[in-house]
């Protein structure tokens, strides 16, 4: 099939939505489809719309929708769709899914949110990521803790380091925050952050060859956000077999199951501050993590999402589901 394939991300940007188009493209080139990605609908004709965020991309969805209306149209629902527009600005996002032949989404608790006349369209597809090159590597005098992805307020990207703030002593945690401060405020929070807080740093932006070494080396990672659509630095860390301490939210518990041991309220830093410790002084605790992860390790696989792919272009070519 020829595929267009419309995000809101331009093409040097690192955000999720480019990372997620760009791995589709592939998967999708992999299967025999041409694909062609881009950030503005110009009324091109195509055998399937791929749509990456219901509500940024409703223009180019109702465009495609009127120009070819037998021509399936698959949106993918982003964590600002679900947990934002769809209650800030519901109409626009409705009419996109409505205009939808199939509903993509990243986590399995999307449907509880998904109003119910569409629910029968959502197909969840897991982010994959890519297993480590080399076998992890944990540094042995120090308790190491990555944060990964950028700074937003959203992500609650601090609450980590103050988590680890006046820590016993005798503690050898030590955080490694990485990724770009997209509020600029956060810049500033952070960088003051490490002059007070020995046990906190904070990268920057950095390549993905660096996020791979920093989780060859790390014992945990910390996904502290608010709110999230299906966060693939969780794929990447259940992969990488590296374990996850996570804010119990939708978008997480969707990812690592409803009976994870590793969930903390979101927002409550002395919650988090327990289980890193726990984490730390607890073997038996922290092989619980890794087991547990361990057994979701399968959905997050390159193979799977590309066969997930594959059943639901098969699925749809033709036919309207609503």
């Amino acid at each position: 099939m020829n595929i267009l394939q419309i995000t809101p991300a331009e093409g040097s940007s690192k955000s999720g939505n480019r990372t997620t188009a760009q791995r589709w493209a592939q998967l999708l080139r992999d299967l025999g489809h041409q694909v062609t990605t881009q950030t503005v609908y110009r009324d091109e004709s195509a055998d399937l719309l791929i749509a990456l965020h219901a509500w940024r991309n409703r223009a180019a969805i109702t465009r495609f929708h009127a120009l070819f209306p037998d021509r399936p149209l698959i949106v993918a629902l982003t964590g600002t769709d679900i947990n934002a527009y769809i209650h800030s600005d519901p109409e626009p996002t409705i009419n996109s899914l409505r205009a939808a032949t199939a509903l993509v989404c990243f986590h399995d608790l999307v449907r509880d949110i998904t109003p119910v006349p569409f629910r029968h369209k959502l197909h969840v597809i897991y982010q994959s990521a890519q297993p480590l090159a080399l076998a992890r590597k944990p540094a042995r005098r120090y308790f190491d803790v990555c944060v990964i992805g950028h700074l937003r307020a959203v992500k609650d990207p601090l609450r980590t380091a103050l988590a680890v703030r006046d820590l016993p002593p005798t503690s050898k945690i030590r955080v490694s925050q990485l990724g770009k401060a997209l509020d600029p405020p956060l810049h500033k929070t952070a960088t003051t952050e490490m002059k007070t807080n020995p046990r906190y740093h904070w990268l920057g932006e950095v390549p993905g060859w660096r996020v791979r070494r920093e989780l060859s080396r790390t014992r945990l990672m910390v996904i502290s956000s608010l709110a999230e659509g299906g966060a693939n630095v969780i794929s990447e860390s259940v992969v990488a077999g590296v374990p996850v301490i996570a804010s119990a939210i939708a978008g997480n518990i969707g990812l690592l199951g409803r009976d994870y041991a590793g969930y903390y309220p979101a927002g409550d830093t002395q919650a988090l501050r327990i289980l890193l410790l726990q984490a730390e002084h607890s073997p038996k605790f922290l092989a619980r993590l890794e087991r547990q992860c361990a057994a979701r390790r399968h959905l997050f696989t390159r193979e799977a999402e590309q066969a997930s792919w594959r059943e639901l272009i098969k699925g749809i070519n033709g036919v309207r589901l609503d």
